[in-house]
């Protein structure tokens, strides 16, 4: 199994090696966890090692992306101009017809070797607002159809339609990482409380507080095609990115 490396010392360390190629990860964690930091990170890591890296955002625009990679010196109009990277963004509640087949569109034309999707949460939900009723390999419509004869309640048909676009992303056969939001008290890994059990990984970013301060830290919950640690990791955000230290985990999470 080849392993496609992060770029971020710790994180392949806790992996050892990297990410199976292939695999699908969410990267899971509340509000200013980091999540984006993070996956910017590895495509922008990825990218300068040679490796095409696409960047879909459904949250954050260009402009607000850019800023992002701007405070800790990464340059993404370099890369882009050596056609090492891409980024995009869907206004999925505003403006984005047809969600995937855009998606596969930039896909093909692009061909990158890794992608990130920002967020999974909001792209299903752009998904159950979008026309994709002309899609002959997937809509809502055919996803609904499918539950027969299970009733169709919302929370049944986002769960189907999100297996099927996880499924969809799987034909790529390319390294892909979502992230999910996640409120600080749930017990699930994703939001909707599926995808962690069809993703091939799961890194969950917390911010704990220990002693009456605050501090970050990650955990491997899950990575199918290889061994990995299985401690919380502190991890800390410079000026450079993430900064993960995988000597110093715990078994034991202190909230």
């Amino acid at each position: 199994m080849n392993k496609i490396k992060t770029g971020i010392e710790g994180l392949d360390k806790a992996l050892q090696g990297g990410i199976p190629e292939g695999n699908i990860v969410l990267i899971s964690g509340g509000a200013g966890t980091g999540k984006s930091t993070l996956c910017l990170q590895i495509l922008v890591n990825s990218a300068k090692s040679g490796e095409k890296s696409l960047y879909i955002s459904t949250e954050q625009t260009r402009e607000e992306i850019g800023r992002m990679a701007e405070n800790f010196g990464w340059n993404l109009n370099d890369l882009e101009k050596k056609n090492l990277f891409e980024m995009h963004y869907f206004d999925t509640l505003g403006g984005s017809a047809n969600l995937l087949r855009d998606m596969k569109a930039i896909i093909t034309k692009f061909k990158p070797k890794r992608i990130v999707i920002d967020s999974l949460t909001t792209l299903t939900d752009g998904l159950l607002v979008s026309d994709l009723s002309e899609s002959k390999e997937f809509s809502v419509v055919q996803v609904a159809e499918s539950l027969n004869p299970v009733p169709r309640s919302d929370k049944l048909v986002t769960k189907a339609l999100l297996y099927a676009l996880i499924k969809a992303l799987k034909k790529f056969k390319i390294t892909t990482i979502m992230t999910t939001e996640l409120f600080q008290e749930d017990k699930q890994l994703s939001a909707d409380g599926v995808s962690e059990f069809i993703a091939d990984g799961i890194i969950v970013l917390f911010s704990l507080g220990i002693a009456g301060s605050n501090s970050e830290a990650l955990r491997v919950a899950k990575m199918r095609y290889t061994d990995h640690l299985k401690s919380y990791l502190p991890f800390s955000i410079t000026d450079k990115g993430v900064d993960i230290n995988p000597d110093s985990g715990t078994d034991i999470l202190m909230k």
